[in-house]
């Protein structure tokens, strides 16, 4: 992502959301590259098909929504 010092000032938002993504920005001053703002190391992003859920119910015939819905609900609601 490239970022000018003006975003840096009213865009700040957007680029605490790349830095979350695990962009590196790079800051232009009058359209040229002057420094680079780099993620740190730490958390990294979870990937979906790293989850232990994913596959799990390959086998099932029923909707994803309907398996969701049984997932996500209470263990009072029948």
């Amino acid at each position: 992502m490239h970022a000018s010092i003006l975003d840096l000032r009213y865009r700040t938002r957007n680029i605490l959301k790349a830095l979350e993504n695990r962009e590196t920005i790079i800051v232009l001053y009058h359209g040229k590259p002057k420094g680079m703002i780099v993620p740190l190391h730490g958390k990294e992003r979870a990937r979906v098909h790293d989850h232990p859920f994913f596959g799990m119910s390959a086998k099932e015939k029923g909707s994803v929504q309907g398996i969701m819905h049984d997932l996500r609900s209470g263990r009072h609601d029948l």
